[in-house]
């Protein structure tokens, strides 16, 4: 299979509609799958009401069909096609932060392909604040199912190249808008409680959410494989370079040792680090992630500093840890399902 990719560069204004947009939407319109970006990350999308267009996600990805998908709109009116009721506080947060990086939960209607949903009698759906996602969603104006855009268990993509690197050859386009802000997926909220539950951390924090809603669960249990998920996200391997990773959780010279270790074992290692701390450790290879100080730039290079591990040319890769305040319960979150909650405390 062709995989188009169409450049879209310096889009600000969605009334402007480039080709590229109108040849993708074309193409999701006849059941195809198109990688298009959003504020978090590279998103690949189909037709959420196409049983066909669905099973091509699945296919591409290589990703289990009992992991439910997120549904993305261009138009908040959508969502009374698909879904059965809007609870008053899923109205208050939907109003407050979209678009943008916040997906809902909802009870649902039977408009959308069961398997978008994995059998559940909910929903999980979003409006990205991308631009370019708004332009082709509004576009193409059908609900768009889309996981992110990458080999299952993979880090996920932040750049139009790390969707062609996994992708190429298995879907029919990605429409390249440049790289994503937020860096990390959605928070995703189970309105369907009395107290909204946080199924999945992301750039909208618990606090914020709470600002507007009053108190707000943060579910952190694990499921076991015999539980249908909620939410992407919450089974799985997911996030994961190629070489095995390893948090260490203690002092600047704890974490040495642990490097010390590996290479006298005859490894070469790599260094997950920040800004503060890339002179500080003797490794095979070092790649900063970000700033501590501001963990909105971790969030952001998280998987891009990932990927760049399966270029280096390493047998393991050793991470810091990080605070899980705001942003950073979203950052520890990915980079444990990444290591497989792998950690070595001091």
């Amino acid at each position: 299979m062709e995989t188009k990719l169409w450049v879209v560069d310096n889009f600000t204004n969605e009334k402007d509609i480039y080709p590229q947009i109108e040849e993708a939407a074309d193409l999701l319109r006849n059941h195809e799958v198109v990688a298009f970006p959003t504020e978090t990350v590279y998103g690949l999308g189909g037709d959420a009401t196409s049983d066909k267009a669905v099973d091509k996600i699945f296919a591409a990805k290589g990703r289990p069909s009992d992991n439910p998908l997120i549904v993305h709109i261009g138009d908040k009116e959508q969502l009374h096609t698909f879904v059965e009721s809007i609870p008053s506080k899923a109205e208050k947060v939907i109003d407050a932060f979209w678009p943008g990086p916040l997906t809902v939960i909802l009870p649902k209607k039977d408009r959308v392909s069961d398997k978008v949903t994995a059998g559940l009698n909910s929903i999980a759906v979003r409006m990205p604040s991308h631009p370019v996602a708004l332009a082709l969603l509004k576009k193409v104006a059908l609900p768009i199912a889309a996981p992110s855009a990458n080999l299952s268990g993979k880090p996920s993509p932040t750049l139009a190249h790390h969707v062609m690197n996994d992708l190429e050859g298995r879907i029919s386009g990605v429409v390249d808008g440049g790289a994503t802000g937020v860096g990390v997926e959605s928070t995703v909220l189970d309105c369907t409680e009395e107290i909204p539950i946080i199924l999945r951390p992301g750039g909208i924090t618990q606090k914020e959410l709470e600002n507007v809603i009053g108190p707000v669960k943060v579910d952190r249990a694990l499921l076991s494989d015999k539980e249908a998920p909620k939410s992407p996200g919450m089974k799985y391997t997911h996030y994961a370079p190629d070489s095995p990773l390893v948090i260490v959780d203690g002092s600047s010279d704890f974490f040495q040792s642990i490097i010390d270790g590996y290479k006298d074992q005859g490894k070469r290692v790599g260094v997950l680090t920040t800004s503060e701390h890339e002179d500080a450790y003797k490794a095979d290879a070092v790649i900063t992630c970000g700033s501590r100080s501001n963990l909105e730039t971790v969030a952001s290079h998280l998987y891009e500093s990932l990927r760049s591990f399966n270029e280096c040319d390493v047998d393991i890769i050793v991470s810091e840890s990080f605070s899980e305040e705001g942003v950073g319960h979203a950052v520890m979150n990915r980079l444990m399902k990444a290591a497989g909650h792998h950690v070595i405390k001091q």
